[in-house]
C-alpha cells in the first residue's frame, strides 16, 4: 500500500463532496453552501466571499442586500494583499488562522475567499482550499447568468445607466494564456460612458478591440454598444479585419447617418507567428515597451467608424517580439488636463509605461489610471479613460506551421 494513500483518498473524497455541493445549489446559495461544506469537512468557523469592486480598489462582502456592508480597501489590508499578489495571505488571532485565497479564473481577478480555521492546518489543506477558491470563481461566472447577487456585490455604490451598459459589454478585465496576458480598466468606474475594450481568442488568433464612442452619458454608451456588437458580429462571421471595420462602419452610418462616429483600434494577433494585423480607425493609441524603452507605435490613421457611407479600410501589419508589452490608451488619458492646463502628453505616457514595467499586465491599467488621478490632484475627470495592457510572451507553434514570417513595420 502506498504510504499516505488513505489520506490522499480522504482528501479526494472531501474535495469531490465540496465541489459537488457547489454545483448542486442555486446560484444565489453559493456562499451558504460553501460555509456549510467547509464547516463540515474542514471545521471552518467562518467563510466569507469578498468581491472586487469595479474600480478594483475595494473588496465587498457578498450579502443579501447590496451596499449594506463596509467595503475593505485593497491597499494596505491582508485581504487586499492576497488580491493584488494573487497569492494566499494569512492573519492570526490566537490559535485561529484566517486564510485569504484569490478567487480568479483564467487570469481574471474576481475577489478573495476568506476562510477561518480553529488552528493552523497542514500545508496541503491550504492548497486544497485554494483549489476551492478557483472552483468558486468558475461557479461565479456561471451564476452571473441567473442572479444579480454577485454583480451587486461588485459595486460599493450605484452605477450610472451608461456605466451599467458599458460594464456588461466587457469580456472581462483580465485574461491569460501561454502566449499572452491581458488586463483592462475603465475610469471613472461608476460613471463610464463611451470607452470600451473587447477581446476574443481562438487556437490561432487573438482579437483585441479598443473603442471610443463620441458623446456622453447613455447616448455614448448606446453608440459604443452598437459598435462593439457590430464588430463582434463581423468577427464571428469569419471575415478579415478590414471587412470587420467596413461592416461596423456601415452599421453605425445606417443608424446615425454620419452624425455620430466611433474611434476604434482593431488588432488581430497570430498566435503561431506573432504577426499582428491592425486597422486604425481613430483615437485609441498604442505604446510598446521593448528592452526597457517605451515608444509609440503609429499607423496610418483612417476615418472613425460611421463617419461616411461605404468607407474602405486598409489593414497594416507589424511583428510582435517575445517579451513585448503593448499599452493601449484612449483620449481620456492622453487628453487629460493637469492642474495648470497642460495635457498629459507623450512624455508622461512613455514614463508611465516604463514605471509600471515590473507589474503584471492585469495591474498596469489600474496603476496608470491612479497616477492620472493623482496628476489631477483628485479633480473631476473631463472625459472617461481606458487603459489596456497586453504582454506578449511569444508564439505557440501550430502543427505544420513555422514561426518565421515577413514583417511589415509600423512607423
Amino acid at each position: 500500500m502506498v504510504p499516505g494513500g488513505g489520506e490522499q483518498e480522504a482528501a479526494l473524497d472531501r474535495s469531490l463532496a465540496v465541489e459537488r455541493r457547489l454545483r448542486d445549489v442555486p446560484p444565489h446559495d453559493l456562499p451558504a453552501a460553501l460555509r456549510s461544506a467547509l464547516a463540515e469537512h474542514f471545521g471552518a468557523e467562518a467563510v466569507e466571499l469578498l468581491m472586487a469592486d469595479y474600480a478594483l480598489t475595494e473588496l465587498c462582502q457578498v450579502s443579501t442586500l447590496p451596499y449594506t456592508n463596509e467595503p475593505i480597501p485593497v491597499e494596505g489590508t491582508t485581504p487586499g494583499d492576497a488580491f493584488v499578489a494573487q497569492a494566499a495571505t494569512f492573519s492570526r488571532d490566537g490559535e485561529k488562522v484566517t486564510g485569504y485565497l484569490p478567487v480568479s479564473v483564467r487570469g481574471d481577478r474576481l475577489g478573495v475567499l476568506a476562510v477561518t480555521l480553529p488552528a493552523e492546518p497542514e500545508p496541503p489543506v491550504w492548497a486544497e482550499l485554494e483549489r476551492f477558491a478557483e472552483a468558486v470563481a468558475h461557479e461565479l461566472f456561471v451564476a452571473d447568468r441567473d442572479t444579480d447577487l454577485y454583480i451587486q456585490a461588485r459595486r460599493s455604490s450605484r452605477l450610472t445607466l451608461a456605466a451599467e451598459m458599458q460594464w456588461q459589454l466587457l469580456p472581462g478585465r483580465a485574461c491569460t494564456r501561454p502566449e499572452f496576458a491581458l488586463g483592462g480598466q475603465l475610469e471613472p468606474a461608476y460613471a463610464i460612458y463611451g470607452d470600451c475594450f473587447d477581446w476574443s481568442a481562438s487556437a490561432q488568433k487573438l482579437a483585441v478591440t479598443l473603442v471610443n464612442g463620441m458623446g456622453q452619458g447613455a447616448e455614448a454608451a448606446l453608440l459604443t454598444n452598437l459598435a462593439v456588437n457590430a464588430l463582434r458580429n463581423a468577427r464571428r462571421a469569419g471575415v478579415g479585419l478590414d471587412a470587420q471595420a467596413e461592416l461596423a462602419d456601415q452599421a453605425i452610418y445606417a443608424h446615425y447617418s454620419g452624425a455620430q462616429h466611433v474611434a476604434a483600434l482593431l488588432l488581430q494577433f497570430d498566435l503561431g507567428t506573432g504577426l499582428v494585423d491592425v486597422v486604425d480607425a481613430g483615437s485609441p493609441r498604442l505604446w510598446r515597451l521593448r528592452d526597457g524603452k517605451a515608444e509609440r507605435v503609429e499607423f496610418e490613421e483612417q476615418l472613425p467608424l460611421g463617419s461616411f457611407e461605404d468607407t474602405v479600410y486598409t489593414t497594416h501589419r507589424f511583428q510582435a517580439l517575445d517579451a513585448d508589452r503593448f499599452v493601449f490608451v484612449s483620449d481620456g488619458v492622453y487628453d487629460a488636463v493637469g492642474p495648470h492646463g497642460e495635457l498629459y502628453g507623450d512624455r508622461e505616457l512613455a514614463q508611465a509605461v516604463v514605471v509600471t514595467a515590473d507589474l503584471p499586465a492585469a495591474h498596469v491599467p489600474g496603476a496608470m489610471l491612479r497616477e492620472l488621478s493623482t496628476r489631477r490632484h483628485g479633480g473631476q475627470a473631463e472625459d472617461d479613460a481606458m487603459v489596456v495592457c497586453l504582454d506578449w510572451f511569444g508564439p505557440t507553434p501550430l502543427p505544420g506551421r513555422g514561426n518565421s514570417a515577413p514583417v511589415t513595420a509600423a512607423r
